[in-house]
């Protein structure tokens, strides 16, 4: 079965965007040289999934910064919403997550990079992330969109490892322990 994979930073009090979605307080990092892991990690994936939220604002970046391909879980989106330039690079699904991983599965994928503070959640809660690996940047901004929501239920992590980077940011990785294998009926 393909298998979920997390890669986010997130500022100290736990927050991945303010209110309005701005990332701002993501540029104020001095972090120049630093190899916090992303290149090795986005080479060790098939594509990405994220949710409407993480689309719109990755849209409104300068240029559109993945190679891979990009599932976007909405039920309000379709296909007319991707631009021209992303077509047949995004496509839309309403999929539940159990679905969609089935889905990916028979497509050949085997590693998905889970993005966004609900559908990784959402991942979370069906059991289909295997990993976590979790950057805190040194700031707190008090008040957004928090990386985790409420769980249905206890999620078990093992710490793997921790590393700080001279800039303030920490990196940490963990293991999913209580995964478990969701059938599509």
């Amino acid at each position: 079965m393909t298998t979920g994979h997390v890669f986010i930073a997130a500022s100290l009090d736990g927050f991945i965007a303010r209110s309005d979605d701005q990332l701002d307080w993501l540029e104020k990092q001095n972090t120049a040289g630093e190899d916090h892991g992303y290149k090795a990690f986005i080479a060790s994936v098939d594509g990405l999934i994220m949710g409407r939220g993480s689309f719109l604002k990755v849209l409104t970046f300068p240029e559109w910064p993945y190679e891979k391909p990009v599932i976007v879980m909405s039920r309000s989106l379709n296909a007319d919403d991707i631009p021209e330039e992303l077509s047949g690079r995004v496509r839309i699904t309403p999929l539940s997550p159990p679905e969609l991983m089935q889905s990916l599965n028979d497509a050949g994928w085997q590693r998905a990079y889970v993005d966004g503070g609900k559908i990784i959640t959402s991942f979370l809660a069906a059991g289909l992330i295997s990993d976590i690996i979790l950057t805190h940047i040194p700031i707190l901004i008090g008040e957004g969109i928090r990386l985790f929501s409420a769980v249905p239920h206890d999620i078990d992590l093992q710490h793997i490892e921790t590393r700080p980077f001279p800039s303030g940011l920490v990196r940490s990785r963990y293991n999913v322990l209580n995964t478990q294998q969701v059938s599509v009926e």
